[in-house]
């Protein structure tokens, strides 16, 4: 790569080999652009943490350098992290209606809206951003107003497919636009960054209207109330539930916080439209006959908090599964929920619903491209270089190979990772260096400061619990005068475990005459001892490592 050529840089934050915390880095020479600022929902051995995000040092390093961020579409794995990141770095934000639409929500519930600049962009159409120049262009996907990008720099365009799928009927009559696609593949394609989800399946993922029939079907056949659980963020589906509703005379009900926010945000911008007096009051929907009923609601994923979650525990304040219920659930459950979904699905079956799920169904299709529709991405934008993005380590091989088999050649293929500089020019592409990436931890109102040790601390009290042995000495006797008492939570239950007690503040004693004289006073060498000889001690008795606490008190 020659020195004076102008060097443009792709470093992704998140989104490769995992699906979630979407964010990439456009730098060209000294300007920054981000695309997208997404979260991923913690893994279960992430005890306790709410949320994972990016981590965001290299940005914040680079802060004077950021010209813009730019949002593919409104989930939470591509804006559910700004409200972390903008309290950080400050650059104005370039979105779809709906999309920063749903990011104000999230801006005002953190209070930050006050001085960050919202830009509405409606493809087709670009924007000058820095030195870049952005086309924002259509795609379909699973929630409305989802684009891909298109950024020219002096050294090359880099199209970002966002998440797309090809959908032939719309539920809003907005094709994805491949003459765009084709057009920029014409006038030439250094970076092509598209999306590796579906990677895995043949064929072609079908449109969102299968669904519409589907729940036509169901309507027509259902008895009692109906139930329909499905993401938040579906509008379109959302809003054939609607259609149907009104085709079988049926009022609708929104129940969860996340649904009735989506609902409202999405009728007052004109993304659903809702027939006359069919949405009522949860509180209302007493007053109807059961036939008459459809409830939407959030839980598709067996979220132990959602509104779906608690009617199948019979937890729920308003609404109980009474049997005749049908409930529908609209989803398919992202990969590590399966159980939770599963076990939802019982409780309901249980309370004498009759439950149809994806397994059994067309009641719910895919947002993301199949291989057929991948290929065709590839073939119109023929692009130089090819980065699989959004994806585990197997999508991105999968999507690698598909590329190789329309004739990229496997040296101009980057299977990439969080964190590494990908460095390209007109003539010439290379890996130059990495970042400081990876995953930073909300818990609460921290952020950040839950790392691994705390992590490695809540499993142990997870799986073995704690014994906290207090003693209280005499510092200038240098001996003990009270204890050790040993206190257990978690590892046995004292009553029930009185001689392993004994014997265990036995050890302790035997432990603490070893550092009588000159280690009376060192504390941490009594507490070292303490806790050796007694983890020794259990380890043996019980085979199980309880975090041991001594504390110390002095006279």
């Amino acid at each position: 790569m020659g020195k004076n050529e102008p060097k443009l840089s792709i470093i992704p934050l998140g989104g490769i080999g995992e699906i979630g915390k979407n964010m990439f880095v456009i730098k060209f020479e000294e300007e920054i652009l981000i695309i997208d600022s997404g979260l991923i929902f913690p893994e279960e051995e992430m005890l306790g943490i709410d949320i994972v995000i990016p981590d965001i040092t290299y940005l914040v390093e680079n802060k004077d350098k950021i010209k813009g961020i730019v949002l593919t579409h409104g989930h939470e794995d591509h804006i559910g992290a700004l409200p972390y990141v903008l309290q950080q770095i400050s650059a104005p934000l370039y979105g779809t209606k709906l999309t920063l639409g749903l990011v104000e929500g999230k801006l005002k519930e953190h209070r930050l809206r006050r001085n960050i600049e919202l830009n509405v962009v409606t493809p087709p159409c670009s924007a000058n951003i820095g030195v870049f120049k952005v086309d924002f262009i259509r795609v379909n996907h699973s929630i409305p107003d989802a684009v891909g990008l298109a950024i020219h720099t002096p050294a090359g365009t880099i199209v970002h497919t966002g998440d797309f799928k090809l959908d032939q009927t719309p539920v809003d009559g907005r094709i994805t636009d491949i003459h765009k696609f084709a057009e920029l593949g014409k006038q030439g394609v250094l970076v092509l960054m598209s999306d590796s989800t579906n990677s895995e399946r043949e064929g072609y993922t079908m449109s969102e209207k299968v669904v519409g029939y589907t729940i036509q079907d169901i309507f027509r056949k259902a008895r009692g109330r109906i139930l329909v659980a499905t993401f938040a963020s579906n509008v379109h589906r959302i809003q054939q539930i609607f259609e149907a509703a009104e085709k079988f005379e049926r009022k609708v009900t929104v129940v969860g916080r996340s649904m009735i926010n989506v609902v409202n945000i999405a009728i007052d911008l004109g993304y659903l439209k809702i027939p006359n007096d069919i949405l009522v009051e949860l509180d209302d929907i007493n007053k109807l006959p059961l036939d008459k009923i459809v409830i939407i609601t959030t839980g598709s994923q067996g979220e132990p908090m959602s509104a779906l979650t608690r009617m199948a525990m019979s937890e729920h304040k308003k609404v109980d599964i009474v049997p005749g219920d049908t409930v529908l659930i609209a989803a398919t459950p992202i990969p590590g929920n399966e159980r939770t979904v599963g076990r939802t699905i019982d409780h309901l079956f249980k309370q004498g619903a009759e439950v149809i799920y994806e397994s059994i169904s067309g009641v719910h299709v895919s947002g993301h491209a199949s291989q057929e529709e991948l290929k065709l991405m590839i073939n119109l934008t023929r692009p130089k270089y090819f980065i699989p993005i959004h994806g585990e380590y197997r999508h991105l091989v999968h999507h690698a190979q598909l590329a190789q088999e329309l004739g990229i050649p496997e040296e101009n293929i980057f299977i990439a990772e969080n964190g590494l500089i990908m460095e390209f020019s007109k003539k010439a592409a290379r890996i130059a260096g990495k970042v400081t990436s990876g995953k930073v931890m909300v818990d609460g109102l921290g952020v950040g400061d839950v790392g691994n040790i705390v992590l490695r601390d809540r499993k142990q009290l997870s799986q073995d619990g704690i014994l906290i042995v207090v003693i209280t000495l005499d510092k200038q006797k240098a001996e003990v005068v009270a204890g050790p008492d040993i206190i257990s939570r978690g590892f046995v239950y004292v009553r029930e475990s009185e001689k392993l007690m004994e014997e265990s503040k036995e050890r302790v004693k035997q432990a603490l005459i070893k550092c009588q004289g000159k280690n009376m006073t060192e504390w941490s060498t009594i507490k070292t001892h303490v806790r050796d000889s007694l983890a020794n001690f259990l380890y043996e008795k019980t085979r199980r490592r309880p975090m041991i606490l001594p504390i110390i008190m002095e006279i």
